[in-house]
């Protein structure tokens, strides 16, 4: 039996503070990420009990979430919005939090401005009020998504009760083929392995596949984890790892970052580590994916049908017949020409600046369909200067694309950026959820922004693979 252990068992040993009554464990955190929208209710229960952040030298903060991504006068429009933004002023100002506001070269969405900033490395236990914290792991992180009364601990005690996970290696072999992503290959992984498959596990993707992806394909493919139902998910740190951080403002530096190095090759996962399962794929399987339903795992390859009812597994037949319910779409329909009204690259998936490009590529020197309205929102502020250095606005708005402000925008609605009755998006984003875009009648097709690109020209799902890149 082997006896090498995974990063999830030495990372979550070494920050194991104790065992509790319930089965738990006890962990430090060593970064907790917050945001405007879930951390109110935590910073008024401190108040309710009279006590203070215990470290709030390593708690940092951001808005994104309700962050209007056209008009960021203030007070907002929309008094919910302008209530959570004050609350997390004054809750950062009061208790010494390093807060990224509006006024901040540095805000953004709180799971790309984490690794840009440094503040993510490997090694490390992360926390934040969001689904989507194990992006974090891409860096070689354990991170996790928690609820309110768990940010209210950790503000508290920089401590979390969780139950150790199981750890499933998904092994991607060969390479993927040229046009082909990462987000391809996170979708395909969920509508294979299933939106409930992750459940008691972590997810370590690893194989050749992964190791040749870059820094930001990671973050993408570690993003959705939570969306095969995943407690988090993990690329072991390696040079590329290292690479990217090098230089950022919160990692170390000089002979400090050397030192870290040692350190952090020596949590990734040994050669004979112990899984409790392992999938494996053919990385040149992997086709333009499209989630088209009402979760993440109803998807299929851009150039099949959509599912019989009799070619799914039992369990999914439900949920398969509430994907056609809602959306209208026919059994055995092909993808290709389904028409779309709204396209939007963005989110802490797809917003990065590699993100842009690939869409950009796309569309340059070309124009949107008369019948699409197309956004294109960066991650970052950050993301938004390298953007604008590069020239990548202008080609957007060229072809007819809306150029935002940084912030969460159309993945959740939770401001101005809403779908509208039953308008078809394709989205770069990571939910396809019933009114998750805003409206209840609203659909929304997952894909990468290469292909959100491609389906903005034509005005319908195309296969970006069809289409010549602009000069």
């Amino acid at each position: 039996m082997s006896t090498g252990r995974s990063l999830l068992d030495k990372v979550w040993d070494l920050h194991k503070v104790g065992a509790l009554p319930s089965g738990q464990d006890q962990l430090f955190i060593g970064l907790h990420l917050i945001h405007e929208v879930t951390s109110p209710q935590a910073f008024q229960a401190l108040k309710d009990r009279g006590l203070k952040v215990m470290f709030p030298g390593r708690t940092f903060a951001t808005v994104d979430h309700i962050v209007p991504t056209d008009d960021q006068r203030r007070p907002f429009a929309d008094e919910q919005a302008e209530a959570m933004m004050q609350a997390i002023e004054g809750n950062t100002r009061e208790h010494g939090i390093r807060f990224f506001g509006l006024g901040s070269e540095e805000q953004g969405i709180v799971h790309i401005i984490g690794p840009e900033l440094g503040l993510t490395q490997p090694g490390m236990t992360i926390a934040c009020g969001d689904s989507h914290t194990a992006t974090h792991g891409a860096l070689g992180s354990l991170a996790f998504g928690v609820g309110t009364s768990q940010i209210r601990d950790i503000l508290a005690t920089q401590t979390l009760s969780l139950t150790r996970p199981k750890v499933r290696r998904i092994d991607v072999s060969g390479s993927l083929a040229p046009g082909i992503s990462s987000k391809d290959l996170i979708i395909r992984i969920i509508a294979d392995l299933g939106v409930n498959g992750g459940i008691g596990f972590a997810y370590e993707y690893a194989g050749p596949a992964i190791e040749s992806l870059p820094m930001e394909a990671r973050l993408t493919l570690c993003n959705m984890s939570i969306e095969a139902g995943a407690r988090a998910g993990y690329v072991n740190p390696d040079a590329t790892t290292f690479s990217y951080l090098k230089g950022r403002k919160f990692a170390p530096q000089g002979a400090d970052f050397d030192k870290a190095v040692v350190f952090w090759k020596g949590i990734a996962s040994d050669p004979d580590a112990h899984y409790d399962d392992v999938f494996k794929l053919d990385g040149a399987s992997v086709e333009p994916m499209v989630a088209w339903g009402i979760n993440p795992g109803q998807a299929v390859g851009v150039t099949e049908r959509l599912p019989r009812m009799s070619e799914v597994r039992p369990e999914d037949r439900d949920a398969l017949r509430k994907a056609y319910e809602h959306t209208g779409f026919l059994e055995n329909s092909p993808l290709q020409g389904l028409p779309i009204d709204v396209a939007f690259v963005g989110s802490c998936t797809n917003g990065r600046i590699s993100d842009l490009r690939e869409a950009a590529r796309v569309v340059k020197g070309k124009k949107v369909s008369p019948r699409v309205k197309a956004l294109a929102v960066p991650g970052s502020r950050s993301v938004a200067r390298q953007a604008q250095a590069e020239g990548l606005p202008d080609i957007f708005r060229a072809a007819g694309f809306q150029w935002r402000e940084a912030g969460c925008s159309m993945c959740l609605a939770m401001n101005p950026d809403k779908l509208t009755d039953r308008q078809v998006c394709a989205s770069s984003s990571n939910r396809n959820f019933i009114g998750r875009q805003g409206s209840p009648k609203g659909r929304t097709l997952l894909m990468s922004p290469a292909m959100v690109a491609a389906a903005a020209l034509a005005g319908e799902v195309v296969d970006v693979r069809g289409i010549k890149a602009g000069a």
